[in-house]
Order: C-alpha cells, then sequence, then structure tokens
C-alpha cells in the first residue's frame, strides 16, 4: 500500500519513505525506503564529491513502531572512487556493517541497565550474544572518558577491588569521596596499578590529596606512600568491624566444640545475634542472647568489647582515638582468646590508618554503595566473563539514571 509519511517523522535523513508493508505472519512492519535523490554524492573518507557507482539496499532493525517489531529497508550510493576502489556512503543513522539503527542500540543498552541480558535479549527476540555486543559497543561509544591527567579538585578519594566473578579478573575502582561519582577504573588490584593511576594526575591535583580510604590490603598502601607521601591513609570503620566480627565468629567455634550438650543447645541460632547491634534485636533475640551471654563468659567479654570498639570512632581528636585504641587493646591482651588478641595486635599494625579517622571524618561509604551496584551488575549477568565489558558496565553504574535510553523515538516507551 502506497502512503505519503514524510521521512522526517521517521527522522530517516537521506531516505525517502516510499511505503510501509505490515506482514502478519512475522508480526512485523518493513518501512521501504529509498535514497533522496536531491543529495549530492560524498567519499566518506575524503569528503569530497563523488559519482554514483550505484545503490545498494540494506535491511536493518528500528526500535518497535506501534508495539510490532520494525525492519528499515534503505538505499545507500556506492560512490566510485577510482577502476578498481568503491566506497557506500557514509548513513547518519546506523553504522556502518551494523544492523541495527542507533536509537535502537539507544533502546537496548538502556535496557541493558536494568536488566539481565538474557531478558532483553527475549523480550526483543535477539541473541543474548547480539545484545551484549550492542550494548558494549554503545558503551563504548557514549560513556565520557576517565581521564586522571584531566582531573582537578580532589580532596578524598578511596580505591578498593572488585571481581567479576569470585575468585577472577580483579579490578581497581578509584572514586571521588567528596563528589561521590567514580573517577576510575583499572585492571587488576595489585601496588602498580593503582600507582598507575596517581601516576597519571596533574602534580597539582596528586598534591591536593589529603586522605585515602581503603581496606587493609598491603598493596594500595604501597602505592599511596610512594605516589602520595603527605597523604593519610583512612581504614573505614566498616572493615575494622568486619574483621572483629571474624574473631567473634572463629571464637564462637571454639566454645561450641568444648561445649556440653545443654551449652551447645543454649548457642544454637546465636551466631547473627552476637554480631548485630543491640538496638536491631527484637525482644525475643534480646532475652535468648543475654541468656547465652550469662552462661558463657567469653562470648560475653566479646560482646561488651564490640560495642566499645564501637565507640573508637566517636574520639573527637586522633590523639584521644589512639589512646583510646590502645586501651582497647590492652583488655584484650588480658583476655585468655587467642583470636582476640590476634585482632587487637592488627589493630596496633594500623593504628595510625584507623586513627586517621579522627581527622577527616572519611569513610568509605560511597564506596560500599558502589560495590553494591557493581554487585547487581553481576547477579543479573549471572557472571560476566568479558573483562572489558564489564569495567564499561561498573562506568555505566555509576553515571545518574538516562531516562532518555528508555525511549526510540517519540511516543514510544518501554517504561
Amino acid at each position: 500500500m502506497g502512503i505519503g509519511i514524510p521521512s522526517k517523522i521517521l527522522n530517516l535523513p537521506g531516505q525517502r519513505v516510499n511505503q510501509i508493508d505490515w506482514q502478519p505472519d512475522d508480526q512485523k512492519l518493513v518501512i521501504q525506503c529509498r535514497r533522496d535523490r536531491r543529495r549530492k554524492v560524498v567519499d566518506p573518507v575524503t569528503g569530497k564529491k563523488g559519482t554514483i557507482n550505484k545503490y545498494v539496499k540494506r535491511q536493518i532493525r528500528d526500535v518497535p513502531l506501534c508495539g510490532y517489531r520494525c525492519m528499515i529497508e534503505i538505499e545507500l550510493a556506492q560512490v566510485w572512487i577510482s577502476k578498481n576502489e568503491r566506497r557506500v556512503e557514509y548513513c547518519k543513522f546506523v553504522d556502518k556493517g551494523s544492523r541495527f539503527t542507533h536509537r535502537f542500540c539507544h533502546l537496548v543498552s538502556g535496557l541493558c541497565r536494568h536488566l539481565s541480558i538474557q531478558a532483553v535479549a527475549r523480550h526483543l527476540g535477539l541473541r543474548w550474544e547480539t545484545v551484549k555486543n550492542i550494548d558494549k559497543a554503545y558503551l563504548h561509544k557514549t560513556l565520557p572518558a576517565l581521564d586522571p591527567s584531566s582531573l582537578t579538585g580532589l580532596k578524598y578519594i578511596g580505591v578498593d577491588e572488585v571481581a567479576r566473578a569470585k575468585g577472577h579478573d580483579y579490578m581497581t575502582v578509584v572514586y571521588d569521596m567528596e563528589a561521590g561519582h567514580l573517577i576510575w577504573v583499572g585492571t587488576g588490584r595489585t601496588a602498580n596499578v593503582f600507582s598507575g593511576f596517581l601516576q597519571q594526575l596533574p602534580k597539582a591535583t596528586a598534591a591536593a590529596i589529603e586522605a585515602v580510604a581503603m581496606d587493609m590490603g598491603p598493596s594500595y598502601q604501597k602505592a599511596v606512600a610512594q605516589c602520595l607521601p603527605k597523604a593519610d591513609i583512612v581504614f573505614d570503620r566498616f572493615h575494622v568491624m568486619q574483621n572483629y566480627s571474624k574473631a567473634i565468629q572463629n571464637q564462637r567455634r571454639i566454645e561450641f566444640r568444648k561445649a556440653n550438650k545443654p551449652e551447645k543447645e543454649l548457642m544454637k541460632g546465636t551466631h547473627y545475634l552476637l554480631l548485630k547491634n543491640p538496638d536491631k534485636l527484637n525482644e525475643k533475640q534480646a532475652t535468648k542472647l543475654q541468656t547465652l551471654l550469662d552462661n558463657n563468659a567469653h562470648l560475653n567479654t566479646l560482646y561488651v568489647l564490640k560495642e566499645q570498639l564501637q565507640l573508637l570512632w566517636d574520639a573527637p581528636t586522633y590523639d584521644d582515638m589512639t589512646a583510646q585504641l590502645e586501651q582497647w587493646c590492652q583488655i584484650a591482651d588480658q583476655s585468655q582468646m587467642l583470636y582476640l588478641k590476634k585482632f587487637a595486635q592488627s589493630l596496633r599494625r594500623h593504628c595510625t590508618g584507623i586513627c586517621n579517622y579522627a581527622k577527616h571524618k572519611l569513610t568509605s561509604a560511597r564506596i560500599e554503595a558502589g560495590n553494591v551496584s557493581i554487585g547487581m551488575i553481576r547477579k543479573r549477568a549471572r557472571g560476566i566473563q568479558d573483562t572489558e565489558y564489564f569495567k564499561l558496565k561498573i562506568r555505566q553504574s555509576s553515571l545518574p539514571d538516562d531516562k532518555s535510553m528508555f525511549y526510540g523515538i517519540a511516543g514510544y516507551s518501554l517504561t
């Protein structure tokens, strides 16, 4: 059937719509176009005017139209260059060799930000690999560059490691802790990887960094000592308390092994009660925990020391925090619990980094929030084999949501 829809409505520059065919068997619309003969032919490499050798037809997929799969049949001019050389002219709405319009790729990438690749593939009737490749290519082209040499105004930064999958392909992520956004992603988690980022910073920017938040791993500490000798290292409260929780768990196992049958029954179901803060317990849980503490001196000591350790971060100054930490360690040294003594030794080794919190009040909350987003990426993908693609998804997760990604053409939305 003939139709007179202007090509501007469909935004197909260089093409004129001839007709739209409805194919009920395939449940799709096919928009047939011809090249606009009024447009001059230009060599896509040199930009010079050329002559037409012949017309080449291509069928590409566009965003759904009226709820149906939409294909566009376009016509492009093949430019005569020389006797043995021809080139197809440039098309604004589709890349060379691609079978999908730019706006369709935009739509696919927007969906992949919030859905699994498998879900998007099923919804759009595409192969899993096709959806992943579309999203990867689109992110490569559209994500803003993370260039350390152009960074300015950094005061506090945070660094952490993330894995594509458990035990596989670790990466280093760096955040601006004041602005709260990702500023760099690198492959690997060694000192050299982080040093490579720090060495790329402008000298003025590096000199202005006052503190770096991190966990207690030695590799990142080494990089800071080499490249930012004047910056303080701040070990976050979350990681300190996480290590203390491991000490509680290990000691509880020891207590359980040497307990008699009634004592074992009392200890069952108390694992997470020992780790939770008192204000998070309901009345039944609080009663059960108190009964356990009344009957086990070692676990009672660990629990009391946990509450005292949390007060460490309320100290007003660095000196006060250092003094309180040493007092806590002395109490731990007097106990007969091996894991508690080892934890106290670790606190003393990392005393400076822990107590630097009093100077800067810097936490790694932004890093942990970023890690949650990265964890959601892994969960949706059920593991990402392509490390480069994983890096792109990490960079995308740090950006604010772009609602325009859900729109292919005016009036069509998947939200």
